[in-house]
């Protein structure tokens, strides 16, 4: 029991004295802070105010896009080998693929080649389309739930990690990203108080296209929505003829895949804000190659299925960069160059919900939950020492640096305080001396039974510690379900309740026991007064 040699005390102290270190940054204005670097407890949205959004995917629009892949993938896939197979041309209507097989000696040919592009979904083994013949000679591909499930969640994942990048780009600190559901991502934002620029930056789906445009086409039937076959109308707010349509060739030359950098630049003949673009080496070759090959014609820029610029490729550009102009401000600009540098997203967002917390009912939130910390604390170092003297001393002892414990851990990890957190944070402070009424209950027992000091303090110790961490372990289980299953302020609790359950352990049983080894080594009482 008296077994502390000078290496093992030292240690302790260090260790405490590290957690109180890192949670000084915290009490000390960001603005000081910031400047260092140093580690502190960010708060969340419900404290420091902010705007919550929740997106949702436009699944209909993912399928059309699942149409459209297959559709090329079945155009590619008959063209290939020897022989190749004739067919008609290739409806997308009611949400499935068909096609006619002109030579229906190739019917079977023709449907092993279109199983090929299909593929396993899940754990079922149902694949992603289901391939028929009908009428003998036409082939129809049925989308499954299997497959549009599995579509749509590799496209959430994306889709998040893409809204992760572009919200980092803006800036802003500690936002929450997380997905809810199948099809729906959260996003927090502390501090943003106007989440109009966040709002048009996630909403942009920022794919990026380069398409020759059709000079065939005739104007007349362009402005009726119309385009020979191979080409399709396009909506051109900007067009300088003052129509607001134009016809592009529906295969695209380059697309925003390839780029590695996008930035928001000045034009050097107008000053105007225009996005400058870098490609990959083979976006730049390929760029290069279609503009020597097609000197003195326009091409089209297109965000979004929207066309912002035509212009004529007056010489071939080699460098592998180019320049989107159009009617951009700054922040347009930038807001567009921040959406190419992230990827475009592979699924449409809308705003579904939208929420806006003011930092007044955060500072009020804030002091509401200091005041029931105060009150808390207060009123447990007021029962353990009323209640246990000398050991009810060192546990209150233990709950204070307990208290900056948590605060320098949650810093040390940059984690986010939130008003359940503060929750947590209470709950911590009131279950941190648990174990310190189980060992001075087992030590006052083990005392009334006629041992001596020495020996009540080591029993009690001993016997308890064992309750202590059986009771822990059930506690922290909890606190790890919560945190793997819960999102957004669940896990905000799950944290603190998981550091203070930690924290709590190593303070109530190591340093307690600490600070009693050194009394009766010095003090060596004749009786406890426990």
């Amino acid at each position: 029991m008296l077994d502390f040699p000078r290496w093992k005390i030292i240690g302790i102290i260090g260790l405490m004295l590290i957690g109180v270190l890192l949670s000084i940054p915290t009490f000390v204005p960001e603005a000081l802070t910031a400047q260092y670097g140093l580690p502190r407890v960010n708060l969340g949205l419900d404290l420091s105010g902010g705007s919550h959004l929740m997106l949702e995917a436009d699944t209909a629009d993912l399928a059309k896009q699942n149409l459209a892949k297959m559709e090329d993938q079945v155009r590619t896939e008959m063209r290939r080998g020897d022989p190749k197979i004739d067919i008609g041309d290739i409806s997308t209507t009611d949400g499935r693929l068909s096609f006619f097989v002109r030579n229906s000696a190739q019917v079977d040919a023709a449907l092993e080649r279109a199983r090929t592009l299909t593929s396993p979904s899940g754990m079922t083994g149902q694949r992603d389309w289901n391939v028929a013949v009908v009428d003998s000679t036409r082939i129809v591909l049925t989308p499954t739930s299997a497959g549009l499930a599995a579509a749509t969640d590799s496209a959430m994942q994306v889709a998040t990690e893409v809204v992760r990048k572009r919200i980092d780009e803006m800036g802003t600190k500690e936002p929450t990203i997380i997905r809810q559901g199948a099809d729906r991502i959260v996003v927090q934002v502390p501090g943003l108080q106007d989440p109009s620029a966040l709002k048009a930056l996630l909403g942009k789906t920022a794919k990026l296209e380069f398409k020759l445009v059709d000079l065939t086409a005739d104007p007349a039937q362009v402005k009726q929505g119309r385009a020979p076959v191979g080409s399709q109308v396009l909506s051109y707010p900007d067009n300088p003829s003052g129509v607001p349509f134009i016809a592009v060739q529906r295969r695209a030359i380059l697309t925003g895949d390839e780029l590695i950098d996008a930035k928001q630049t000045f034009d050097s003949q107008d000053n105007a804000p225009v996005v400058s673009i870098t490609f990959d080496s083979q976006g730049g070759r390929k760029f290069a190659r279609v503009t020597q090959e097609n000197v003195g014609k326009p091409f089209a820029m297109i965000l979004d299925n929207k066309v912002i610029s035509a212009p004529n490729i007056n010489e071939p550009i080699l460098g592998g960069q180019a320049r989107i102009s159009g009617h951009f401000t700054v922040e347009s600009a930038n807001e567009l160059a921040i959406s190419l540098r992230s990827g475009k997203l592979p699924v449409a967002l809308k705003v579904i919900e939208e929420r806006t917390v003011g930092p007044d009912l955060g500072a009020d939130s804030i002091r509401a939950g200091t005041l029931a910390s105060v009150i808390a604390a207060v009123a447990v170092v007021v029962f353990m020492f009323v209640s246990y003297g000398r050991f009810g001393f060192y546990a209150d002892l233990a709950v204070i640096i307990n208290i900056f414990i948590i605060l320098g851990v949650m810093a040390l990890f940059n984690a986010t305080l939130t008003l359940p957190g503060i929750a947590g944070f209470v709950l911590t402070i009131g279950t941190a001396v648990d174990a310190n009424v189980l060992i001075n209950e087992r030590i006052r027992e083990e005392s009334h039974r006629g041992r001596n000091p020495i020996q009540a303090v080591e029993y009690g110790y001993k016997e308890a510690s064992r309750t202590i961490f059986e009771a822990n372990v059930t506690h922290s289980i909890a606190g790890l379900i919560m945190f793997a299953l819960g999102s957004g302020q669940v896990k905000g609790f799950a944290v603190v309740l998981l550091i203070g359950i930690a924290t709590s352990v190593f303070t109530s049983v190591v340093f307690t026991r600490m600070m009693v080894a050194l009394w009766l080594r010095r003090a060596r009482p004749r009786a406890l007064n426990v």
